[in-house]
């Protein structure tokens, strides 16, 4: 026996077919293109020359001998045109079908039960493989270590503020008068809880969606050019969002 052809005679493939197909399946294979499953017909009467189906790691092929089995007819359908693959067990045998993106059912029958398994398989495979190929690949995520450049010094800081259009110093003092800070001079550490309270729900209270958007934007612009801390703005987001 041929050493080129023992691989595919593990399911009992008739070995003069597969002997015939891989002597002319030579002409025809692409660069890097390899035979990973052959099947061969095997009907209920004597059949000479039987149907065959080649799986590659490029496309299905299918051959069917014809002229008494001096030619032969191959049709082939690459991997990226088929869709779905089945296989259909019968009493005498099994039969394999796939359909293509054009709406195209092809099918082969009488194919031995096991060896339709088995190119069921390999078809799911290959399918897999090139659904995994043509799939995005995901963005890796890089978590960077703080440096002193995210952190800058607080003198650095201060430069920042003297750099800020005056218009939008006067927009800090404007929205944040109606919410006391621990630091401003109009807190009072002995005036009770509940008056303070009282007099920040009241101030936003009486203020419309439209302003309280507006003071919302306002504080953003603080914390874009670093008069706030973020911790600081979220408060600020907060309230302002609890009487959106």
């Amino acid at each position: 026996m041929k050493e080129h052809i023992k691989n595919f005679l593990n399911e009992e493939q008739d070995p003069k077919a597969v002997e015939k197909i891989t002597s002319k399946l030579n002409d025809i294979l692409m660069r890097g293109e390899e035979i990973g499953y052959i099947g061969v017909q095997k009907k209920p009467a004597i059949t000479v020359f039987p149907d065959s189906i080649v799986l590659t790691n490029k496309r299905i092929i299918l051959c069917k001998p014809k002229n008494l089995g001096l030619s032969m007819d191959f049709t082939d359908f690459s991997w990226n045109i088929i869709t779905a693959t089945f296989v259909k067990e019968n009493i005498l045998g099994s039969e394999f079908s796939f359909n293509t993106n054009t709406d195209l059912t092809v099918s082969i029958d009488y194919i031995p039960k096991i060896q339709a398994r088995k190119i069921n398989t390999f078809a799911k495979e290959q399918l897999e493989d090139l659904k995994e190929a043509a799939a995005p690949a995901k963005p890796e995520t890089f978590f960077a270590e703080p440096s002193a450049e995210k952190h800058p010094p607080v003198a650095e800081e201060v430069e920042e503020v003297e750099e800020v259009e005056t218009e939008e110093v006067n927009d800090y003092a404007e929205i944040i008068s109606p919410l006391p800070q621990p630091v401003a001079p109009a807190y009072s550490e002995s005036a009770p809880v509940a008056e303070e309270k009282s007099n920040k729900d009241k101030a936003l209270s009486e203020l419309s969606k439209e302003e309280l958007f507006d003071k919302l934007q306002n504080y953003k612009k603080l914390l874009d050019n670093g008069l706030i801390l973020q911790g600081e703005y979220d408060a600020f987001k907060k309230e302002i969002l609890a009487y959106l």
